[in-house]
């Protein structure tokens, strides 16, 4: 058996040290992908590739330091876990939630997953009483929007050409604020 590594974060900002720490001495193999926003396997390059490395009838595992590493928070990397299971792929979580070496789904997994299934659904249902409270009070919720001249700047930018990652990073605001600006226009 041999333990294939794959260390994911979200932004090429985060540190993957900590990851690498804990699974380098252990895998013959780390992969590292940046990658946010999808559950899709085979659009995650780090993931198909070790996926690709696992020799086949043998008991080569992925390992991932944390089973939300898998996804974008515990919810996704459970999905994610479970998605693997059903294409006959072995996973060992070093620490947290899910530790411990899988080969299927089971009673405990599921019951993290309805956990954290309820989990986001309670944040979202207080995020949604705050801002309907913040409105009966006369607050707006929310951030607030961007200035008119940096909408310009968006949208001149956009017209000249730019991506809207170059125009996000130059900027200063999320691709999503840039995205969002130029649809509206």
């Amino acid at each position: 058996m041999a333990l294939i590594g794959l260390v994911r974060v979200s932004t090429s900002a985060q540190d993957t040290r900590r990851q690498h720490d804990a699974l380098d001495p252990i895998c013959i193999q780390v992969f590292e992908e940046t990658v946010s926003g999808t559950l899709a396997v085979e659009r995650r390059p780090g993931l198909t590739a070790a996926l690709a490395y696992l020799r086949p009838d043998t008991d080569d595992m992925l390992t991932v330091q944390e089973v939300d590493r898998l996804g974008r928070n515990l919810l996704e990397g459970l999905i994610t876990l479970n998605n693997l299971f059903e294409r006959g792929i072995s996973v060992k979580v070093l620490s947290g939630i899910a530790a411990g070496e899988h080969t299927e789904r089971t009673l405990i997994l599921d019951l993290a997953l309805a956990l954290a299934e309820d989990r986001r659904r309670d944040i979202s249902r207080k995020t949604r009483n705050g801002l309907d409270a913040a409105r009966q009070r006369g607050a707006a919720g929310g951030r607030p929007p961007l200035p008119d001249d940096t909408r310009r700047v968006i949208l001149s930018r956009r017209a000249d050409g730019e991506s809207i990652r170059q125009i996000s990073r130059e900027i200063g605001v999320s691709v999503g604020a840039v995205h969002k600006i130029i649809a509206a226009n």
